[in-house]
């Protein structure tokens, strides 16, 4: 293989440190719980378009339920394209095609592949920006559906996404998944140009039901990024240490045993643990499949970005 050609996978030396947010899983992490990582029903961004390709080859094989969701998936992307110009255009009260969108984000394009840790030279540029414009809009069809549905009658609507409970879940989970992130101010700018006066952060806080855990103004990166913010945006900011001192960190059942006390706190978020009168106040960790899976790409977003800072990883490992 000619290392010099770009292909997927191919490390990228950032151009742009502050803009380089969404990475690949490092492998030590993944080997762990591969699961926790691989979306179960909906591909978005660049990290998982080899896996398109790959699921069309097993296309009419109904035994290979995970490339078969892929495969639905994308069409239903098609779908959401066109109910997304639709709402556009009655929305704008003037003729809204997939076109204008294209215009609204072509000029972005190369901060949109700067976002990526990986090179994306290997897709071309129509391909690549048809691909950032379907995901995006597939997500904000998605969330408006959901959130307006809510505030309404349950009733069936004919889409599967929003019927079927377990595909509704999956595809929430999906959204959260740190290979499968788009940046968020694409999602941002798209929706401003039809909803100009409503703030996309509201929806997307109620969406994911994180309307009471976090405040209106806080910005994030992607969703993934949204998640640890939540668990972390309140904790005090202390002043880096003087001198560098290497101390053991054990874990609560050998503080335990050595005498400090516990207490669970009551609130949930932010992660931040006191230690006060000898007595450990850690808040209250109940973790289901759906926290773990979470959780780990938390973590893996903290390890690849944000290493000095890995609130989440830290407290992980006291427990």
């Amino acid at each position: 293989m000619d290392l010099d050609l770009d292909f997927p996978g191919k490390w990228r030396f950032p151009t742009s440190i502050n803009n380089c947010c969404i990475y690949r899983v490092p492998n030590s992490m993944r080997s762990i719980n591969p699961e926790a990582y691989t979306p179960q029903l909906v591909l978005l961004g660049p990290l998982n378009y080899t896996l398109i390709s790959q699921a069309s080859k097993s296309r009419g094989d109904i035994t290979n339920t995970k490339s078969t969701g892929y495969l639905n998936m994308q069409e239903y992307k098609k779908i959401y394209l066109t109910k997304f110009t639709e709402r556009a255009t009655i929305q704008l009260r003037q003729e809204t095609s997939i076109d204008d969108f294209r215009r609204k984000i072509e000029g972005d394009e190369t901060k949109i592949r700067e976002s990526y840790s990986e090179s994306t030279a290997w897709i071309n540029s129509q391909d690549f920006m048809d691909m950032i414009l379907n995901d995006c809009i597939f997500i904000l069809e998605h969330i408006l559906r959901v959130t307006l549905r809510s505030v309404g009658r349950e009733v069936k609507t004919g889409d599967p996404l929003l019927d079927v409970p377990c595909l509704k879940i999956s595809v929430k989970k999906d959204l959260i998944i740190l290979e499968n992130q788009l940046p968020y101010f694409v999602l941002e700018k798209l929706f401003k140009s039809i909803y100009p006066n409503t703030e996309l952060g509201r929806l997307v806080f109620y969406y994911f039901g994180l309307q009471n855990e976090i405040g209106n103004e806080t910005e994030f990166l992607h969703f993934t990024d949204l998640f640890r913010c939540v668990r972390v945006a309140k904790i005090p900011k202390l002043p880096p240490p003087t001198e560098f001192k290497y101390i053991n960190m054990y874990n609560a059942i050998k503080l335990h045993s050595g005498g400090v006390k516990f207490k669970a706190v009551e609130n949930k978020f932010p992660l931040y643990a006191r230690f006060e009168d000898g007595c450990l106040k850690l808040p209250c960790l109940e973790v289901d499949d759906g926290e773990e899976m979470t959780l780990r790409n938390i973590m893996a977003f903290e390890q690849c970005h944000v290493p000095y800072e890995a609130h989440v990883c830290n407290y992980i490992i006291k427990i």
